[in-house]
């Protein structure tokens, strides 16, 4: 059986998945899977917001390999867009669209290789596939994923976000902080007569600006990094405001405990706040040592043309930070036909090439993880 990388990343660009329905592309490439030979399963973690797991041969001496992507996309942006973002027309060696390369275009050559691998014998090890929905919110997906999997051993993990086709040993984790301040409301006239929580949260936000982790930077993801992205507070012009609230972007690296880190922050902001987690997933890092991904590195080299050169992480998040340490701890890889930089920007875009190249990355990888 054969599945054109190409056309089905059409398909599911197509579909518009922006924080919701993430089923409807489910019901694009589980049928497609199921006459490849895979028993396909699909959870709901709320109506229409489907995670998909599949598996061929997955109970043979070594555990399967696990492939997966999410399916789930941004908003597009107040930002007219040249391009159809649902269309994704052929331009040259483009396929613009919302998702493309964020990261539709890598879960299409995760179904393109397994379809063709399962057309083989194993003899070692079978696959195991996890497409995933609200990976952009949280992971919500690969955390039912990951229930469902519970007892179910696995093998290697390589998840298919945008690198260019390069393999990437980790990526940074994501911390994602509310910081709330209370207060008494009063007039605007009489300010004496309240508590001003604007007031109290601006001082929390200025000491957390100057704030110096005491991590060491890592060897490769580089230092921790910390962001107020957002601030509001108040009823009205004319009164104290009884309540504000900022949230707060913090990247961490291999290493950093997040309750540590939480506890650090909170310290750093002052009594005057209260600090909650509204996103915490832990950085993942594989050792470039590691004879698998060594193994997959030269495959990459090989068939993308990246040279050799010094281990690399990626910023972002992806579900390895639940599925790694649900699947214990095995190793990790990023590698994926989009670009980094496209993801989540106007007219984004994926290279047909690269969407090739990715099909046969995969292969490869699965070739030799399951002796077919």
């Amino acid at each position: 059986m054969s599945v054109d990388v190409h056309n089905l990343t059409r398909e599911l660009v197509a579909l518009d998945t922006i924080g919701h329905a993430e089923s409807d592309a489910l019901a694009v490439v589980a049928p497609l899977l199921e006459k490849a030979g895979f028993s396909v399963e699909i959870a709901e973690h709320e109506p229409g917001r489907g995670t998909l797991i599949a598996e061929w041969h997955a109970g043979l001496d070594e555990p399967p390999l696990c492939l997966s992507g999410h399916v789930d996309t941004v908003p597009l942006g107040a930002a007219p867009w040249q391009h159809d973002p649902f269309h994704a027309e052929p331009d040259g060696d483009r396929l613009h669209g919302r998702g493309t390369s964020d990261m539709k275009g890598g879960v299409a050559a995760i179904v393109a290789a397994a379809t063709r691998i399962a057309t083989l014998s194993p003899r070692r090890a079978g696959l195991r596939l996890v497409l995933t929905a609200a990976e952009e919110t949280g992971s919500a997906g690969a955390r039912l994923a990951a229930e469902r999997l519970t007892g179910r051993p696995s093998g290697p993990l390589v998840i298919t976000e945008p690198t260019g086709n390069a393999v990437f040993n980790g990526h940074k984790g994501a911390l994602w902080l509310s910081a709330r301040a209370g207060g008494v409301t009063a007039h605007g006239s009489m300010p004496h007569l309240g508590d001003n929580a604007v007031y109290k949260l601006a001082r929390a936000v200025g000491r957390l600006e100057s704030y110096a982790f005491d991590a060491r930077p890592h060897a490769v993801m580089g230092a921790p990094t910390l962001n107020v992205g957002t601030f509001q507070g108040g009823l009205n012009t004319n009164s104290v405001p009884d309540s504000a609230e900022a949230t707060v972007d913090v990247r961490t690296v291999a290493g950093q405990d997040h309750r540590e880190v939480l506890a650090s922050l909170a310290r750093r902001a002052g009594d005057e706040v209260r600090l909650a987690p509204l996103i915490d997933l832990p950085p993942v890092w594989t050792e470039p040592g590691d004879e698998w991904t060594e193994s997959v590195a030269e495959i990459a080299r090989e068939i993308s043309g990246h040279g050799e050169g010094p281990p690399r992480a990626a910023s972002y998040f992806t579900d390895a930070s639940v599925l790694t340490p649900a699947f214990g701890l095995v190793p990790t890889v990023i590698c994926g036909p989009g670009e980094a930089e496209q993801a989540h920007v106007t007219d984004e875009w994926v290279s047909l090439t690269k969407l090739a190249d990715s099909v046969a990355i995969l292969e490869r990888i699965a070739v030799d993880w399951c002796g077919t």
